[in-house]
C-alpha cells in the first residue's frame, strides 16, 4: 500500500541550508575538541585502553541515540529534537572542562555522544524540505559542513589548548566549543521552521527492535544497513590504525599524519560540496555509490604498495573521494524507500548501524594490525568492501521499484 505523506510545513528554498549552516558551527565545535582528546585523557594520567574508551564512549552514545532521537522527530518534530540534542552537546562540553576525573569525562562523552546522535534528525530535515530527486546533493553539503568543521576546528583547538596546565589547560576549547553548541540552539530557535508536522491519525509507531525486524526485511533498506556497517567498518578501522602504519613504513610523526588528514578532509569537503550531487542527479544513487564503494576498495588494497608519501596522501585522498561521493546517497535512497512517516526513525537506524560499525573497526583492525602485518587493516578493509558494490546496485534497483 503506497505512503501517504505526512502534514508538514512549507519552508523556503533556504531552510536546508540554513541548517547545514547551523550544524557547520556545531561541527567546528566538535572539531575543536576531538584531536584534543588523547592529550586531555593523558592529563588525567589515563593509559592507553582509557584513552581508546574516550574514543569509542561518544560511538556506544551515538549508536543508542541515532533511532532514539530520529523516531522522537518524528512523533515531535525535527525542531525540537534539534535544539535539545544541541543544548545538551553544549552541556556537555563545559562538563567536561570541569571533569575530576577519567570516569567523569568517560561518563560525559557517552552522555555527549548520545545527545549528538542527531544525525538522523538532520537529514530527516533535509528530507522533509527537499524533492527526492534533490537529497544526495542536500545530504552531500551536511558532509561537506561536517568535513570543513573538522578541518578548521583542529586549528582551532590547537591554539587554545595548553597541554603543560594539565586538565585546566583544555578549559578554553571547551569553552569556545560549547559557546559555539550554544550559538547553534540559539539560531535553530530563532531562525530554522519546523519541517514535519505529525498528523493526529498516523497508528502508533513500531518499537525500536520491530521496527529495527522491519528494516532488516526491507529489500532495500536492508541492503543499505548492512553496506553502511561494512564501509563503515572498513574505513574507520583503517582511519583508527592509519598513524601506526604510516609510522612504521614510512617512519611518519603527528605533523606528516596531519597534513595527510589536511589533505583528505579537503578532498572530501571539495568532492561533497561541488561533485557528488551533480553526478547523483545525473546517473542516479546507487550507481554513483557502487562507484564510490569500487573506488574506496581498490585504493585500499593498492596502500599497502605505496612507494612513498606522495603516493599514500593521493590513495587516501581518492579514499576519501569514493567514501564522499558514496555516502550522501545511502541516505538519500533510504530516505526515498522508507515511510514518509518514520524517515528519522529510519534514517536513525542506519546511523546507529553507522556507530557500531564505528565501535568494532578500529578492535578488528588492531588485531589485524598486530596479529596479520601492519598491512593488514587495509586489506581487510577491500576485502569487506567488496560485496558493497553488488549491495548497493541490489538496493538501487529495490528502491526504484517501490511504487
Amino acid at each position: 500500500m503506497a505512503h501517504t505523506e505526512p502534514q508538514r510545513a512549507t519552508p523556503s528554498a533556504l531552510a536546508a541550508p540554513s541548517l547545514i549552516a547551523v550544524i557547520f558551527i556545531n561541527m567546528l565545535g566538535f572539531g575543536i575538541i576531538v584531536p584534543l582528546l588523547p592529550f586531555y585523557a593523558k592529563s588525567f594520567n589515563a593509559e592507553a585502553w582509557q584513552i581508546a574508551l574516550i574514543f569509542s564512549a561518544y560511538s556506544v552514545g551515538a549508536f543508542f541515540g541515532e533511532p532514539f532521537w530520529g523516531r522522537l522527530s518524528d512523533k515531535y518534530g525535527r525542531k525540537p529534537l534539534l535544539i535539545s540534542t544541541i543544548m545538551g552537546n553544549c552541556l556537555c562540553y563545559l562538563a567536561l572542562a570541569f571533569a575530576p576525573n577519567i570516569w567523569a569525562a568517560f561518563f560525559i562523552r557517552l552522555i555527549g555522544g548520545l545527545a549528538a546522535g542527531n544525525g538522523a534528525v538532520v537529514q530527516g530535515y533535509i528530507a522533509d524540505v527537499t524533492p527526492p530527486e534533490k537529497r544526495a546533493r542536500q545530504m552531500s553539503y551536511q558532509g561537506a559542513a561536517w568535513n570543513v568543521g573538522l578541518i578548521v576546528g583542529p586549528s582551532v583547538g590547537g591554539l587554545l589548548a595548553h597541554p603543560e596546565a594539565g586538565p585546566a589547560g583544555f578549559q578554553i576549547p571547551l569553552f569556545v566549543a560549547s559557546g559555539l553548541a550554544l550559538v547553534c540552539v540559539v539560531a535553530i530557535a530563532l531562525f530554522i521552521r519546523e519541517s514535519h508536522q505529525r498528523e493526529q491519525t498516523i497508528s502508533q509507531r513500531p518499537a525500536r527492535w520491530s521496527a529495527l525486524g522491519e528494516a532488516v526485511r526491507h529489500p532495500a533498506i536492508g541492503r543499505l544497513m548492512l553496506l553502511t556497517f561494512l564501509v563503515g567498518f572498513a574505513f574507520t578501522g583503517i582511519e583508527s590504525t592509519f598513524g601506526l602504519w604510516a609510522q612504521a613504513r614510512f617512519d611518519w610523526g603527528p605533523r606528516e599524519i596531519g597534513v595527510c588528514f589536511a589533505f583528505v578532509g579537503i578532498a572530501a569537503a571539495g568532492t561533497q560540496m561541488f561533485v557528488t550531487g551533480p553526478l547523483a542527479e545525473r546517473y542516479g544513487e546507487g550507481r554513483m555509490l557502487a562507484v564510490g564503494m569500487a573506488l574506496t576498495m581498490v585504493c585500499s588494497a593498492l596502500q599497502p604498495f605505496s612507494v612513498n608519501g606522495v603516493m599514500v596522501v593521493i590513495l587516501m585522498c581518492l579514499t576519501a573521494i569514493g567514501q564522499s561521493v558514496a555516502w550522501p546517497n545511502v541516505s538519500a535512497l533510504i530516505s526515498r524507500s522508507a515511510d514518509p512517516h518514520r524517515q528519522g526513525q529510519i534514517l536513525g537506524l542506519n546511523n546507529a548501524t553507522s556507530a557500531l560499525a564505528r565501535v568494532v573497526g578500529p578492535f578488528c583492525a588492531g588485531l589485524a594490525f598486530a596479529g596479520i602485518s601492519v598491512n593488514g587493516p587495509f586489506f581487510l578493509g577491500a576485502l569487506v568492501v567488496a560485496p558493497a558494490i553488488a549491495l548497493a546496485l541490489s538496493a538501487s534497483r529495490h528502491a526504484a521499484a517501490r511504487p
